[in-house]
């Protein structure tokens, strides 16, 4: 299917390391219709001043493609009036791009509350900010049905998202969810920004996900110019995405725990946590591992005495982690709280292209790592775990197992780290030129394109898994009670800052 779409259109040849095509209406149309059935997957949708652009996966291969409308005039035939997944993405381009999806089905706003300086930041022409109308929640039409506003300001020390729960009694009928409050405009700001100050942004568009950020940014920059990367850089930067993953990890499984009343669980995997982000900052030289890679490889390594504070950190996990995993299945209070609370359908997983762990504990085993093999996974060894409950137990179970094959993963690029240079210099050039990647963080696939006019960025685009699990808690939470939400939010710990462009 997406070779045909390919075949049939005009290939953009500078693009790399898959193809990107032009296509006329009827071919976009055509894409839309093969999402809809569920013979492609929707990687990402976004705009530039007169193009559009949607990439598509086709699972059966793990083909990718890029495909594009160009030369538009303020509008586009809409994917979302087929394919739902991509209405939010829509709503976002239309906000900071001002092109028009046609028949689309919801037009009202995504991430432009009204508060911007101007309309359209990425568009054609920019216009002055008109009085932005009252944002409208939809109807839910019943007896006995309240309403309960909660946020974009939380009690707790995270980032600003509105919840509007329509309940009866104390079970959900609907949620609804606006996000947005912390628009960076991040693309913006890469626009004729150079390669390395580029990269230094793409690593804060979400913090817990910096070093996946700046993993995928810079495979795009080394796809859109061929650079070879030094072996040892792959591997350095393969252990720091396997040591965020592992913090990450052990700190949702913690914090969902807490969520169901549980602090005992939070209280040491914690403690884990911290082991591991000292790990990084004694290793990297920063907890988070921020700016540690960088477009033709990465800016620190790792010497023996690293290397074997690394290997005690692994030891470390090792023997007290089992431990929890044995106290959180054997709590009866705690299973009953997360066994069969906030479900996600394996269908709606699929029709959503939902990565990460909310994904595989629904049935979808798409990782990044395992599907597209860039190195150094493809000679590494590592399971996909998979479950198909999708409440918030599998979410859990996925967590764990995931720990545990970072744990393995880790120690296996000790034992096989190359020796050799970290970095290979970036050329000089001045044609345009595309590229393209997808890299496994602890949330899910992220994607990034850019386009590079010389040694600047021309247009960048970031895509955070968030994009296709928040919509999804929508319908996971519908039927539970509203004390419960905390806990499935919390299960899918969907990214407010990545989400937001």
């Amino acid at each position: 299917m997406l070779s045909d779409l390919i075949q049939t259109s005009q290939p953009v040849h500078h693009h790399r390391p898959w193809q990107r095509a032009i296509v006329d209406p009827r071919t976009w149309n055509s894409a839309a219709t093969a999402l809809a059935e569920g013979r492609l997957t929707l990687l990402g949708l976004w705009g530039e001043r007169n193009t559009v652009h949607i990439a598509l996966l086709e699972e059966a291969d793990n083909a990718v493609a890029v495909i594009s409308l160009e030369g538009l005039e303020g509008g586009y035939p809409s994917v979302a009036r087929h394919h739902p997944p991509a209405l939010r993405l829509e709503r976002a381009v239309r906000d900071l791009t001002g092109l028009e999806p046609q028949d689309l089905p919801d037009s009202r706003p995504w991430l432009d509350h009204g508060r911007w300086d101007l309309r359209f930041p990425l568009g054609e022409s920019a216009a002055s900010l008109p009085d932005a109308p009252a944002y409208e929640f939809l109807r839910a039409d019943g007896e006995s049905l309240h309403q309960i506003p909660v946020g974009p300001v939380h009690a707790g020390i995270i980032e600003p998202g509105h919840f509007r729960f329509t309940a009866n009694g104390e079970t959900v009928v609907r949620l609804e969810e606006r996000l947005g409050y912390v628009h960076k405009g991040i693309e913006g700001l890469m626009a004729g920004a150079d390669i390395s100050r580029a990269a230094q942004l793409a690593g804060r568009t979400s913090g817990d996900s910096t070093v996946a950020y700046a993993y995928a940014f810079s495979r795009a920059v080394e796809a859109a110019l061929g650079i070879n990367v030094p072996p040892r850089a792959l591997w350095l930067r393969a252990l720091m995405a396997e040591m965020e993953r592992l913090a990450n990890h052990l700190g949702d499984i913690g914090a969902i725990c807490n969520d169901a009343a549980f602090p005992l669980m939070q209280a040491h995997c914690a403690v884990l946590r911290e082991r591991v982000l000292r790990a990084a900052d004694a290793a990297f030289g920063h907890r988070l591992m921020r700016d540690r890679i960088t477009p033709g490889g990465v800016t620190q390594d790792l010497n023996p005495e690293m290397v074997a504070a690394l290997r005690a950190l692994l030891a470390e996990i090792g023997q007290r982690f089992p431990a929890l995993v044995e106290l959180y299945e054997n709590t009866a209070s705690l299973q009953d709280r997360t066994v069969a609370t906030g479900r996600l359908r394996p269908n709606l997983a699929g029709q959503y292209g939902v990565g990460g762990y909310v994904g595989r504990a629904s049935g979808r085993g798409f990782d990044a790592r395992n599907a597209l093999r860039y190195a150094p996974y493809d000679v590494l060894s590592f399971k996909v775990p998979l479950l198909v409950e999708g409440d918030v137990n599998a979410r859990v179970w996925i967590r764990i197992r995931e720990v545990e094959q970072s744990l393995s993963l880790i120690g296996q690029i000790l034992d096989q780290l190359p020796h050799g240079p970290l970095r290979s210099e970036i050329p000089e050039f001045d044609e345009l030129r595309e590229g393209m990647a997808l890299v496994e963080g602890f949330r899910g696939d992220v994607l990034v394109w850019l386009r590079l006019a010389g040694t600047r960025i021309d247009r960048c685009h970031l895509r955070d898994p968030s994009w296709f699990q928040w919509p999804l808690l929508e319908a996971a939470i519908e039927g539970n009670i509203v004390a419960d939400f905390p806990l499935c939010n919390k299960s899918f710990n969907c990214s407010y800052s990545g989400h937001d462009l």
